[in-house]
């Protein structure tokens, strides 16, 4: 600690993760008579929802992400640490850092998210990267570009098969979203720019190992989904999960599919948050916290976000999406002020469900209002509009609109760099030519 901090008696709030709920815990105690230290391995806030739109070469990495420093910069309160955090001590109210310091607490705020999860399968993870960062983005988008550059070149048609087959993991929004967008590239953005092979021959195939798409929808917005994917050119395959992830390819439900590029969308796990807290967590490593969103055991500390198990009053679970995180953000933050006012006891959360949006493609969306449900064109206008409203900036809402006009008139995508330089698994020469008599993926 600082000899400035070490002498400032305002209550001292850290917040750990920079994503939606923290960052709106920070926003929202604004003026508040206390201090606050912000702590994030990461020197951006991200906005998660577009992120498939960096891998798949629609946006701009700067168009999603902002520097968090500039964010908060008029905030003379506020502290912001770019710093990994290894542990907690609660008896000592202290948060513990990979480098051996700490920071004191008087109240603590954990949002640290989630990462994707691999059901016991870890050594998956370097075949089939998932997407929560960043780095994930352009690992995948370099992984997708490369996959066509190398079959331009490949001589062998069972190689070049499997460089033109694309396996998505899981058909819940991200999946989905990124099957239909990986198909209007190699079917339409990518057509005319390749002389020895012809995008429009690349298979997308999306697995789900439950029994429908987007199963959080409704089932008849779940069956539009799937027919306007199947429509993109997706070969969507239910109810068989994957058993095996290699560089060479997948196999589920006994066949074997080669393919060069894999992309993990089926699960998430949880920070380790619940191990620092020493408290119960759900299977997903989500701290079971009470009703107001505190620790068990620990009123003085709160849990958020992805890094949350929440349930409504109805008993149903509370999604992890960025405005459940937002909406716990903003409890907290009154909570907070509450205390400082020296009101006790604290109000238990309630969560108010705006509604469902996926994207599938440029064109086509499907929206639960819950009795309101929209499909087709209308509903990826409005799915546009919201996810432009929540931007930050008006240089990136004209940026991100200008983008998807182009795309939606011209279908090009301007963000198609190859970056992290050239490295990605290939198909090995043992990889069978064919697969297995009708297997789909």
């Amino acid at each position: 600690m600082s000899a400035t901090h070490a002498e400032d008696s305002r209550h001292h709030l850290v917040v750990v993760g920079a994503g939606f709920g923290g960052l709106e815990v920070v926003h929202r105690l604004a003026g508040a008579p206390l201090r606050i230290t912000l702590i994030d391995r990461r020197n951006h806030h991200l906005f998660q929802p577009l992120l498939y739109q960096v891998a798949t070469a629609s946006l701009a990495t700067s168009e999603i992400a902002w520097p968090i420093r500039h964010l908060l910069r008029r905030r003379r309160e506020v502290t912001t640490l770019l710093a990994t955090v290894a542990g907690v001590d609660k008896q000592a109210r202290r948060v513990l850092l990979d480098d051996g310091s700490f920071l004191s607490y008087d109240t603590l705020v954990i949002a640290t998210g989630a990462r994707h999860a691999y059901f016991g399968h870890d050594a998956w993870e370097s075949f089939a990267p998932g997407l929560k960062t960043l780095e994930d983005a352009t690992t995948i988008r370099r992984r997708i570009l490369l996959a066509f550059e190398r079959a331009e070149r490949e001589a062998d048609p069972a190689r070049r098969k499997a460089l033109l087959t694309f396996v998505i993991i899981g058909a819940g929004p991200t999946g989905v979203e990124l099957a239909g967008t990986i198909a209007e590239l190699a079917h339409m953005t990518l057509v005319d720019e390749f002389r020895s092979i012809d995008t429009r021959e690349a298979r997308v195939v999306l697995i789900e190992g439950g029994p429908r798409v987007l199963a959080a929808f409704t089932e008849d917005l779940s069956t539009y989904a799937q027919r306007s994917l199947e429509k993109l050119g997706v070969e969507v395959e239910l109810g068989s999960p994957v058993t095996e992830c290699t560089a060479n390819g997948v196999v589920y439900g006994g066949k074997t599919v080669p393919a060069a590029t894999i992309i993990w969308a089926a699960g998430v796990q949880a920070s380790p948050a619940a191990e620092w807290l020493g408290v119960a967590a759900d299977r997903a490593g989500r701290v079971q916290v009470e009703a107001d969103l505190t620790a068990p055991g620990n009123p003085e500390i709160f849990v958020i976000g992805d890094t949350a198990a929440v349930v409504a009053p109805d008993g149903s679970p509370v999604p992890g999406i960025a405005p459940a995180a937002k909406q716990q953000g903003g409890h907290v933050a009154q909570t907070i002020r509450a205390r400082l006012a020296g009101q006790a006891g604290s109000s238990p959360f309630r969560y108010q469900h705006a509604g469902s949006l996926a994207t599938i493609g440029k064109r086509l969306a499907v929206i639960d209002f819950g009795r309101i449900k929209l499909r087709g064109a209308l509903a990826w206008w409005i799915w546009g509009l919201a996810h432009i409203y929540f931007l930050i900036g008006v240089r990136n809402r004209l940026s991100v609109a200008l983008s998807w006009l182009w795309i939606h008139t011209r279908d090009q995508r301007s963000s198609r760099l190859i970056t992290q330089g050239s490295a990605s698994p290939k198909p090995a020469a043992s990889m069978p030519a064919r697969t297995s008599e009708g297997a789909e993926l």
